[in-house]
């Protein structure tokens, strides 16, 4: 096994060694490296293996913007605030830099010169015709970067000198940038090979299929957004749109992932039935690398769940990051833990099944297996991973997590591939798409997402069961239900603050407070706090519960059981998201520089 992703490593990552230091920060291309290169399709190849380090992963492409930025932390789903506190408390700034304008805008210009080079080849065409739609893939990757970031930015198509008049170019408004993304993908689309053509060697290079999923995925965002947000966060004097395009983006995006679903050959990871790691699928598929990163032996070879992902070894490109530790302290939310149903498909609050939270792990009794896997470092509850200490909320985070960390891999040797884009999403992008489109879904537009509710152990989701559950008064409808899917299944995979805004709900879910474990009093008993107030001590004499550890005290919040106290990490008197905060600024280095920029509004 191990030496088919050397063979990877030899082809695709040699852009990633050798080629990113000649190529990626190449400004401008040198008249040497321009004599050597482009003069056959080799020479284009070894190229466009370099785009693959601008690939969101493990080692960011974005500077000083880490992977833990592109998490969750800080969202509503998160207790504590580490990489993103800015956006979570809605205290974003306008920045000197941003590497995510200046490192897209590099990568764009990597792009471009392929692109231009292209123009001259004096081969067969054909011969490059993969590499040319890799290029038109990653400058439309990059560009959705910015969109989601900035908003309208400036389109650049060309490769520019220091005296090129696009410099000081004003910004396109984010209708003219999703067009050019889109153009960009329908280009690059026909000449990507299929993925069963890959050979072994090269696995990990963008497929068709992985350039139509993504382009659904930038058509439901952007359909979304216009649908929920309007105009409301276009800088001034951008140019709306002619038609709203919603309809036409989201009829696109539903045959795009149907297409995907149905001839990609993808299969959601699902070993719950293998002895060794019994119902923890959603656990070692995130961590999978060789056959010593799990009890059952499975390799990387065995995930054919990833459609578009960060390729990577402990040897020729391990992770080079803290992972297993950091991640282990992006505590869940209160919020967060429950929001996964009970077995039966019934959130806590109406089923029958839900034990409470009296003691620890009562709540994680006949729960969906993926809260479990996703939130308790992949221990069982007795082990003590689940308690309330100070400065705690009472979870950890699992997801990503190295098994048998630190003996297997010790910091900054967690090397499992990193998941762009896999099937989970793209079904969850299909069923959310064909409700927005048509204000209903059919039963067998479910059937992906009822593949990821059986691999947590739920009931599936149908209309028949949401008319059931409306009949007897349940407060439960059909979008919220496929938009919690998308949240615990997603969870920790850099979505959220995506999701939130562009459903133009980010105030309302991030201005709230982020709270822990209930510690009971006031009628509720808990193994901290009797139903009176009075703390329980454990078996050393010790107080379960120290509130003064806590600076933000106690809430009462809504939960499984109805209004209970909880602990509070972070106080909603410490956010103040608003509808600015949708978009970051434009870096004021950026406009000192083109003062034809014009800032978002509000900064």
């Amino acid at each position: 096994m191990k030496k088919k992703y050397i063979s990877i490593f030899a082809g695709l990552m040699l852009g990633l060694t050798s080629c990113v230091n000649t190529f990626l920060d190449l400004d401008p291309l040198d008249q040497r490296t321009d004599a050597i290169y482009f003069k056959k399709a080799e020479d284009f190849k070894n190229y466009s293996a370099s785009f693959y380090g601008q690939l969101l992963g493990w080692r960011t492409p974005y500077g000083s913007f880490s992977i833990y930025n592109f998490m969750d932390a800080s969202t509503d789903l998160a207790a504590n605030f580490m990489a993103s506190s800015d956006v979570g408390r809605g205290t974003i700034m306008v920045p000197t830099n941003d590497d995510r304008w200046t490192k897209c805008y590099n990568y764009i210009r990597t792009v471009n010169i392929l692109l231009q080079k292209a123009e001259d080849y004096s081969g067969d065409k054909s011969e490059i015709a993969q590499y040319i739609a890799e290029a038109y893939f990653f400058r439309a990757y990059n560009m959705f970067m910015l969109l989601k970031t900035f908003g309208g930015v400036p389109i650049v198509t060309t490769v520019m000198d220091t005296d090129s008049p696009e410099l000081m170019a004003p910004r396109n408004s984010r209708y003219e940038v999703t067009d050019q993304i889109l153009a960009d993908l329908t280009k690059a689309i026909p000449d990507l090979p299929i993925e069963q053509s890959i050979p072994a060697e090269e696995k990990g290079r963008v497929s068709q299929w992985a350039a139509k999923a993504f382009k659904a995925r930038v058509l439901l965002y952007e359909a979304t957004w216009r649908k929920y947000n309007g105009t409301s966060t276009d800088f001034e004097g951008s140019k709306g749109p002619e038609k709203d395009q919603i309809n036409e983006f989201l009829d696109e995006a539903i045959l795009l992932s149907e297409d995907v679903i149905n001839n990609g050959g993808y299969r959601i990871w699902n070993q719950n039935s293998n002895g060794s790691i019994p119902n923890q699928s959603s656990y070692y598929l995130f961590n999978l690398e060789d056959a010593g990163s799990n009890p059952a032996g499975l390799t990387k070879e065995s995930n054919n769940e990833f459609i578009l992902y960060g390729v990577y070894d402990v040897v020729l490109r391990p992770g080079n990051i803290n992972l297993s530790h950091t991640v282990g302290q992006m505590y869940p939310s209160r919020k967060m833990i429950d929001m996964y149903l009970c077995k039966d498909g019934l959130p806590i609050e109406y089923s029958t099944l839900f034990q409470g939270y009296h003691n620890t792990g009562d709540e994680y009794k006949n729960r969906d297996y993926r809260l479990k896997n996703y939130t308790n470092q992949g221990n069982d509850i007795t082990s003590g991973s689940v308690k309330l200490t100070t400065g705690l909320p009472g979870y950890g985070c699992s997801k990503f997590y190295s098994y048998n960390y630190p003996d297997y891999r010790r910091e900054k040797e967690e090397s499992a591939n990193y998941p762009v884009l896999r099937l989970a999403e793209v079904y969850l992008n299909y069923a959310e798409a064909c409700y927005e489109r048509y204000g209903e879904v059919t039963n067998a537009q479910l059937d992906g997402i009822n593949e990821l509710r059986s691999r947590g152990g739920v009931a599936s989701l149908t209309n028949e069961f949401i008319a059931d559950c409306q009949s007897k008064g349940y407060e439960m409808d059909m979008l919220s239900e496929i938009r919690r899917e998308r949240a615990v299944e997603l969870y920790m995979e850099g979505f959220r603050f995506d999701d939130l805004k562009r459903w133009g709900i980010a105030e309302s879910a991030l201005n709230a407070s982020r709270c822990g474990m209930v510690v009971g009093g006031d009628g509720y008993e808990t193994e901290f706090m009797t139903s009176d107030g009075t703390i329980k001590k454990d078996s050393d004499g010790n107080d379960m519960y120290k509130p003064g550890t806590y600076p933000w005290g106690v809430e009462k919040v809504k939960t499984g059981e109805g209004e209970l106290t909880c602990v509070v990490i972070s106080s909603k008197s410490n956010h103040t998201f608003q509808k600015k905060h949708y978009l970051w600024p434009i870096p004021q280095k950026q406009i000192e520089l083109n003062p034809n920029l014009k800032q978002n509004p509000g900064y």
